[in-house]
C-alpha cells in the first residue's frame, strides 16, 4: 500500500493506492474507493514494511567510529522534540536520551548500552534524517 498527498489547485488530494493487478488499481482518494483502468500492465513489485507498534523504537547500531565509543543514530527521519541528557552524563542501557516527532507521533530513542555521553550531535528542533548519528556514547 503506497500512499500519497497532492494538492491540485489549492485542494488537498490523500492518495492510497490498496492494490494493483493487472491494468486495474484499487484506490483511495480522500477516503473514497474508486478501481481506475491503466493504459498498460504495471510491474508488480513487492514491498514489506515493517513498523513497530509503539512508540519506544530500538536503536540502530552499527560498528564503533573509534574504540570504545558508539553512535546512537536515528531510526527514522524526524524532529528532535527533546534531549534528555548532557555531555558527561552516566547512562544505562535502555534509558530514554531523545524524543523524536516522526509522522506526528513522538517516538523515545533509548541508550543501547551502559557508558557515559561523550558528545551531542543534534540540538532540540533539529531535523534529522535516518541514520544519523544523534549521541555518542564511551
Amino acid at each position: 500500500m503506497k500512499s500519497f498527498k497532492y494538492t491540485i489547485n489549492g485542494n488537498v488530494y490523500r492518495i492510497v493506492i490498496n492494490r494493483i493487478e493487472d491494468t486495474i488499481a484499487e484506490v483511495e482518494v480522500n477516503g473514497t474507493p474508486y478501481k481506475v483502468e491503466m493504459n498498460k500492465p504495471t510491474k508488480t513489485q513487492v514491498v514489506t514494511i515493517n513498523r513497530p507498534a509503539q512508540t519506544t523504537v530500538a536503536p540502530i547500531t552499527r560498528p564503533p567510529q573509534a574504540a570504545g565509543l558508539t553512535a546512537l543514530r536515528s531510526p527514522l527521519p524526524g524532529v528532535i522534540v527533546e534531549i534528555l541528557c548532557k555531555v558527561g552524563d552516566s547512562v544505562k542501557r535502555g534509558q530514554k536520551l531523545v524524543v523524536l516527532e516522526a509522522m506526528k507521533m513522538e517516538n523515545a530513542i533509548n541508550s543501547d548500552k551502559d557508558g557515559v555521553i561523550k558528545e551531542i550531535k543534534v540540538n532540540k528542533g533539529d531535523s534529522v534524517l535516518e541514520g544519523t548519528d544523534l549521541i555518542i556514547i564511551e
